[in-house]
């Protein structure tokens, strides 16, 4: 029996159009083909996310045609047969003699087609910034007269300004985030371990809400007393106690797409000095929202969370947050002061306010949003508040 395709999350429309706005690029950038690696970059041009890339893949997108070429270990194709939105005949398989093997791997694969096609000799488009320098060599010495052109980033820029299907589909994973959320103020408790805890929490991340299930589990951050000072730790074997600060940051995922989420929880009251924090983290929150709109920068979003913040009398060291979207973070525009991109309609951001202060003092707290004419529009629906429980 041939592999099924399965429910595509987007009609094929939507990833023609995609398509066609990195031709648009290829076209400026005089680049004929172009090898897209980053598996983000991959998911929103093909629909696919199965976890196949700790491999050499590439799609590779051809100006002369319609549909773009993967190109992937043999036993991966299936998947992408069934996750992709293009034509079978264009998912290519290499054997695993390229595995492990020392000279060749999947890369040459990719050259080997590229050179097959006739096009050795033109611009070739490369993510050049994730690709080790090894395999730009390949590039280089195998396509010999080719023009190599860096691409790194250029994908995930033309992504940075979603489609109405990708807000909604970003709005379905936010209302996971909720849930999540909302289950954790459930299972938190003293004496119960963080662990357990956490576990019931991806649980409900991955059965998700309103009939729509989690399709993947993106990064999870459970930091508790003593540990809310760090950013990035998981769970571990302790148990809450009485008087436990808990930061979590989390996201809901829809057929890759996240709306990561941040709140603070404190068994029993939180002192004087978080509350305080928490009152001007959310002052600077709403101040940031209000202009975050068309025509704005990012730096503007940033100077108005951190003017609003120092009022209160504190100040924060990192970004306020970055764009958002497949696999989290895009590297791309930045809610930083002096990055003067211009918002424009339908971006999206994490606004992560996370401050990280000293080694005793930590609070968190965010939205996922999109950018209109009016301002930043969140994704989810939970209170901006500091949960006690």
């Amino acid at each position: 029996m041939a592999m099924p395709r399965a429910s595509l999350p987007f009609p094929r429309s939507e990833y023609l159009r995609r398509v066609t706005a990195v031709k648009s690029e290829m076209e400026r950038r005089d680049v004929e083909v172009l090898v897209v690696t980053t598996p983000a970059n991959i998911t929103y041009l093909s629909g696919y996310t199965s976890k196949s890339a700790y491999v050499p893949q590439g799609l590779v997108v051809f100006l002369k045609d319609e549909e773009p070429t993967f190109i992937t270990r043999r036993m991966d194709e299936p998947a992408a047969i069934h996750q992709m939105f293009i034509d079978r005949s264009h998912v290519i398989g290499y054997p695993e003699a390229l595995i492990a093997n020392p000279d060749r791997d999947g890369y040459d694969a990719i050259v080997d087609f590229i050179l097959d096609s006739g096009l050795s000799r033109k611009g070739i488009g490369l993510e050049a910034k994730f690709l080790p320098a090894v395999t730009i060599e390949k590039f280089r010495s195998r396509a010999v007269g080719a023009r190599l052109v860096d691409c790194s980033n250029d994908v995930s820029w033309i992504r940075g300004v979603k489609s109405d299907l990708e807000i909604a589909i970003m709005r379905e994973a936010a209302a996971i985030s909720d849930a999540g959320m909302l289950r954790a103020q459930e299972v938190i408790r003293p004496g119960t371990c963080e662990a357990e805890a956490s576990a019931e929490i991806i649980a409900t991340l991955v059965r998700g809400t309103n009939g729509l299930p989690g399709t993947d589990v993106a990064g999870f951050f459970l930091c508790a007393t003593p540990r809310t000072s760090t950013c990035h730790i998981r769970w571990t074997e302790d148990v809450f106690q009485q008087g436990s600060q808990i930061n979590l940051e989390f996201a809901g995922v829809r057929y890759g797409y996240t709306s990561p989420l941040m709140r603070t929880m404190s068994i029993g009251k939180p002192s004087d000095y978080i509350l305080r924090l928490h009152e001007g983290e959310v002052a600077g929150l709403e101040a940031a929202l209000d202009v975050a709109k068309t025509g704005q920068t990012c730096s503007d979003v940033a100077v108005a969370f951190n003017t609003a913040l120092k009022k209160h009398g504190f100040d924060k060291e990192s970004r306020c947050g970055y764009a958002v979207g497949i696999d989290w973070t895009e590297p791309t525009a930045s809610l930083k002061e002096g990055d003067m991109t211009i918002l424009k309609p339908n971006m999206t951001f994490h606004l992560m306010l996370g401050n990280w202060i000293n080694e005793d003092v930590g609070y968190v707290i965010s939205e996922t949003f999109r950018v209109t004419n009016a301002g930043g529009e969140p994704f989810t629906k939970l209170p901006r508040q500091l949960f006690e429980i």
